[in-house]
Formats: structure tokens, sequence, C-alpha cells
């Protein structure tokens, strides 16, 4: 097990995704993230089913600094409740783990 996680969120388009995972990574608060989309999102909201279009954001960082890179797409999230997960890297390749461990290491 690494100590690192893939935060996942989705924005309505490839603007939102690419500010946030901008100012992500030039806060250090995520070592990289890749913008995959548009993808079909089918879903419960306000008590209704919904589809439509977005734009899934994967960031990775370690379970140290997801705090500070949860509260910072919260904030920064044009949604009123965006959905932000988690979940554990449980391998990779030893550089790429290293790598995220030194990207995201306050400066």
């Amino acid at each position: 097990m690494t100590d690192c996680v893939q935060v996942s969120t989705a924005t309505a388009t490839r603007e939102d995704a690419l500010t946030l995972a901008s100012g992500a990574v030039q806060q250090r608060l995520a070592a990289g993230a890749q913008m995959v989309g548009p993808v079909v999102t089918v879903f419960w909201h306000l008590g209704e089913q919904g589809t439509g279009e977005e734009w899934q954001l994967l960031l990775k960082t370690t379970k140290d600094r997801y705090p500070e890179l949860e509260a910072y797409l919260l904030n920064n999230h044009p949604w009123d409740n965006p959905e932000v997960c988690a979940v554990p890297i449980v391998l990779g390749a030893d550089r790429c783990i290293e790598w995220v461990q030194k990207s995201v290491e306050p400066s």
C-alpha cells in the first residue's frame, strides 16, 4: 500500500476542469491531473434521475495533502455540491509514487 490517492471530480466544461487542475498542480496540492471527456453521466440529484455530459478530472496526491486538495476543490468548484472522492493507489511503479510524493511536498 502506498500513501498516495487518486482524487476524482467532474465539471460541466473542459475550461472548468482545466482551471481546477491547473490551480491544484500550481499550488502543489496534486502532482498531476488528467482530464477525460466529455463523458456521459447518469445520476440522482434533487430527487430526480438525470443524465448529462461532464469532464472527469483525476488528480494524484498523498493522503497527507488530500485535505488541502479537497478544500481547494470544494472552494473553487463552480458547483455548490461537487463530487470529490479519493481512492487509494494500492500499487504503483516506484518512480511514479516517488514523483507524486515529491511533487506535493510543501515548499
